[in-house]
């Protein structure tokens, strides 16, 4: 079985900090790989796989100010699809545009929607319903509009996140500073319960970071330490007592709510999107409606049984349970197109 995965252009796959689609894309490349399956990975010149990659982009336009985001996206599709006869599947993983040329080629393609930025794009998604197989990242993020191949929830390596059975006090944010993502309101209930807040994240919204976040970012009870990778980034995500994820919107996903929990870190959320389908109420974590009901689930956080939570995780969010569903996915739409 010989795929093609596109993968975004925004930033490197895998990304160097943050880059949650790129990242995605990276980890299902390799178990893929791992797997046996010829995969090519059609990304930035930089990116790393230990597939085929090809590309023309030569840099991501999030760190490449010289990368215009427009013409170097299409120079990137038209790479993939003029070469598409040489595949027996596509995966999409950058979003819409690529959806124009699936009339063009009788290669199937498969997209993975990891959202909607709003009902604006819907008109690229609904046209090509019937020749494009879309894959949900979650139930909550189906549209009812659209039909669906199948849902697959992300999954991670679990051997790259080390189990943390002991944590400190502090309490951590991370996520871009956005108002989406609650950084505010993660703010609020740390200091309500004298916790040290510890916050990760590019900023996303510059007069949001500079009215809410850096006022508060005195070093003693709240610190910004800005985008994190690598050791710094497992450390992070590990050591906190809770992750705070008070988001503002219907979140597709959370890759970091996985992430921290692999960590054996609880995670308290607000009751939107995805998170009732990622967090067990009272076993891995805590759904929140309001922020009295944060606060009180900060207090509660040593109710939570850390190895459960990690195991939760290992049953559920494997990047092996991902690519075992994407493999068969495949094969179900190469056995329907012959």
């Amino acid at each position: 079985m010989r795929i093609a995965m596109l993968a975004p252009i925004a930033w490197r796959t895998p990304p160097k900090s943050y880059g949650p689609w790129e990242l995605v894309t990276s980890m299902l490349t390799e178990a893929l790989v791992k797997r046996s399956v010829d995969v090519t990975l059609f990304a930035t010149l930089d990116s790393q796989t230990s597939g085929k990659l090809d590309g023309v982009v030569p840099a991501p336009y999030g760190d490449d100010a010289t990368i215009d985001a427009k013409v170097w996206e299409f120079r990137h599709l038209a790479h993939l699809f003029e070469q598409a006869d040489q595949f027996d599947l596509i995966h999409n993983q950058a979003d819409f545009p690529a959806q124009a040329f699936s009339r063009l080629v009788d290669t199937p393609i498969v997209t993975t929607i990891h959202g909607f930025s709003s009902d604006r794009i819907l008109p690229m998604y609904q046209e090509y319903q019937d020749v494009v197989h879309y894959v949900a990242i979650s139930d909550a993020d189906r549209h009812p509009s659209l039909r669906y191949s199948a849902t697959i929830h992300h999954g991670i390596p679990l051997d790259d996140f080390p189990f943390k059975a002991f944590a400190g006090d502090d309490l951590l944010f991370f996520g871009r500073i956005h108002p989406d993502k609650g950084a505010a309101e993660a703010i609020q209930v740390a200091r309500s319960g004298g916790r040290h807040l510890h916050m990760y994240g590019i900023i996303q919204d510059r007069d949001y970071h500079e009215a809410e976040v850096a006022p508060a970012d005195d070093r003693i009870h709240v610190t910004y330490h800005g985008p994190v990778g690598g050791k710094e980034r497992l450390d992070a995500l590990g050591n906190a007592r809770a992750l705070l994820h008070l988001i503002n919107f219907d979140e597709p996903f959370g890759l970091s709510v996985i992430e921290a929990m692999a960590c054996g870190t609880p995670v308290i959320a607000s009751r939107r999107g995805s998170m009732p389908e990622l967090i067990d109420h009272g076993v891995t974590g805590f759904l929140v409606d309001n922020l009295d009901e944060a606060r009180q689930a900060v207090e509660r956080i040593d109710e939570i049984d850390r190895r459960s939570v990690r195991r939760a995780v290992a049953e559920r969010f494997s990047v092996d349970r991902m690519a075992d569903s994407y493999v068969a996915l495949y094969h179900r739409i190469l056995n329907d197109s012959r």
